[in-house]
């Protein structure tokens, strides 16, 4: 049941002209608040379909309050949905629950719902450039408004909406409103169940991936909450799932997958692109760097950051928030890893010397802003990872920094640089640290590679320290090396399992030496180009594909 008053605010639009006229366009603000947006038929309109769509799935009833009801109050949120051009494509009023009024037992139980992790959206498109899959989007109108609840839980009327007639009752929810902290979990949960009637298997790893596999052909569906990417061998097959979730939900079939949690992404016949061009000029343009002059690395060999209690102390919020904008960059950039996590060392007291290494990096941006992953579709499936370290390279508490890189044929999907948790007292500890941490993510990409039909033996472990791969593989040594936390022992059993091979790898080829301290130029431009750190706008892809290839020929030589 809508209110009166939405009721007469509707009818009025909708016998004017302005409410036709205004219909083929959005406004290009976001409202202060309820008021300020019923100045605008746009956010009318988007007010409108928002409260039909609560309507449409009945997601809740009027009634009267039980005794000793406390109703959680409702709230509106307006956001601007921009495109990839940076343009608003559309106004989206939401109907928000306060659920921070919500008690843990009366109101909800669990609320925990997966959420995809980036490296696994990475692996989903290195694979779909390799089988030549198109990757197709779709989004989940109202997503949350589809989720059974089971708790009773009541809510205010909307602000501005209240029925004229009924104004002492409230709503009691028979699906999960937005804000309500059970509402993740129960859009999952609902999700879960259609796919699985549909006949989809989830990943025993990676909860928010789905297979169909019907006669020889195959189907891939991630999901990340609302966002739905989907792909497969057979158009019949995409085709068919597309119709089966248009009937099940009201979707928006958003066709090739080409902007994705703020990736852009470009899908060809020799490859997939995938970058965050927009997104840099946009916080080179926020942080008023877009006039900086450029430079060729993120971080100068000479730089050696430590707590500088003496140096002059800066806006912490400014600080802070320059560093969060350059996490989220990292998602496309591995280049930039390593300079954004030492400079995030200092968020807690930043000095001049800390800010001006975090803008040599913006300023570095300004130089490789089109910057991006190039995924081959000529790329194979053979997974392989790289390990380095650099031995207490961390000036205040002498703790080391591993670097570990992980590939999938010639496609960089997942990469670290952390500094570790406790001080090694030689090399030879840091690097085997450092293998152990790579050696754990090959483990779960290993798993979740399984889902996809992809089984791998010894999964190549390329180490640049001799003395670490003797401890992992002669137990003489081991007897040297009991001030090695056990935990870090697993590296040993794994390999006498036969799940990875430690192989030596000389410095110079060791691709996750990039990840671990800062490098002259040629060292820099030579490693991010063989991790496949590429400019691909205006470039000959297949040219671009020979150049990894020919600059990967020496090391996929060493696993021969």
């Amino acid at each position: 049941m809508i209110g009166d008053n939405h009721q007469r605010v509707t009818r009025s639009s909708v016998n004017s002209l302005a409410f036709f006229s205004h219909s083929a366009y959005v406004a290009s603000f976001e409202p202060r608040n309820v008021s300020h947006a019923l100045s605008d038929p746009n956010w009318v309109i988007a007010m409108h379909e928002e409260l039909e769509n609560v309507e449409r799935n009945h997601v809740w009833d009027l009634v009267k309050p039980p005794p000793n009801c406390r109703p959680i109050g409702t709230k509106w949120v307006f956001k601007n949905k921009q495109g990839e051009d940076g343009m608003v494509v559309r106004n989206k009023a939401r109907l928000v629950a306060q659920g921070f009024c919500q008690k843990e037992g009366i109101d909800y139980e669990e609320t925990f719902a997966p959420v995809a992790r980036l490296e696994a959206i990475r692996i989903l498109l290195a694979f779909a450039a390799s089988k030549g899959f198109k990757l197709q989007q779709m989004d989940v109108k109202s997503a949350f408004l589809n989720g059974f609840i089971e708790e009773e839980v009541y809510v205010r009327q909307p602000p501005v909406f209240e029925s004229a007639r009924f104004l002492d009752r409230v709503y009691k929810l028979r699906k999960a409103l937005y804000g309500v902290k059970q509402a993740p979990r129960a859009w999952y949960a609902r999700l879960k169940s259609f796919l699985h009637k549909s006949g989809f298997v989830m990943d025993s790893v990676d909860k928010t991936f789905f297979l169909l596999s019907r006669g020889g052909d195959t189907l891939i569906v991630q999901i990340y909450v609302d966002d739905i990417i989907f792909g497969g061998s057979s158009h019949a097959l995409v085709s068919s799932f597309a119709e089966q979730m248009s009937r099940e939900f009201e979707m928006s079939l958003m066709g090739e997958l080409q902007f994705f949690l703020g990736l852009q992404i470009k899908q060809g016949l020799e490859g997939t692109f995938v970058h965050q061009a927009k997104y840099t000029r946009d916080i080179l343009k926020k942080f008023n760097m877009g006039d900086s002059k450029p430079m060729t690395t993120s971080m100068s060999t000479n730089t050696a950051l430590d707590a500088d209690e003496d140096g002059e102390v800066v806006d912490q919020k400014e600080f802070r928030g320059m560093i969060g904008s350059l996490l989220y960059l990292t998602a496309t950039r591995p280049d930039i890893q390593f300079a954004v996590y030492l400079c995030a060392r200092y968020q807690a007291s930043p000095r001049t010397s800390h800010r001006q290494a975090v803008k040599r990096t913006f300023r570095y941006l300004k130089f490789t802003t089109e910057l991006g992953l190039w995924y081959s579709s000529g790329s194979s499936l053979s997974l392989r990872g790289f390990s380095d370290d650099d031995h207490a390279g961390c000036r205040i508490d002498r703790k080391s920094t591993s670097g570990t890189c992980q590939l999938l044929g010639t496609s960089l999907v997942s990469w670290s640089s952390r500094k570790q948790d406790s001080v090694a007292l030689s090399t030879t500890e840091a690097e085997y640290v450092a293998v152990a941490s790579c050696c754990s993510q090959l483990l779960w990409m290993k798993a979740t590679l399984s889902d996809f039909g992809l089984r791998f033996g010894r999964i190549p472990l390329l180490v640049d320290s001799t003395s670490a791969i003797s401890v992992a593989k002669n137990p003489v040594l081991h007897s040297r090396t009991k001030h090695i936390d056990v935990r870090f022992h697993f590296l040993k059993d794994h390999y006498e399992k036969g799940d990875i091979d430690l192989i030596h790898v000389v410095s110079a080829n060791q691709l996750a030496d990039i990840f671990t301290k800062p490098l002259e130029f040629d060292a820099f431009t030579r490693l991010r180009g063989e991790l496949g750190v590429l400019q691909v706008e205006g470039v000959d892809n297949a040219l671009i594909k020979g150049e990894i290839e020919s600059q990967w020929t020496g090391l996929i030589a060493l696993l021969v």
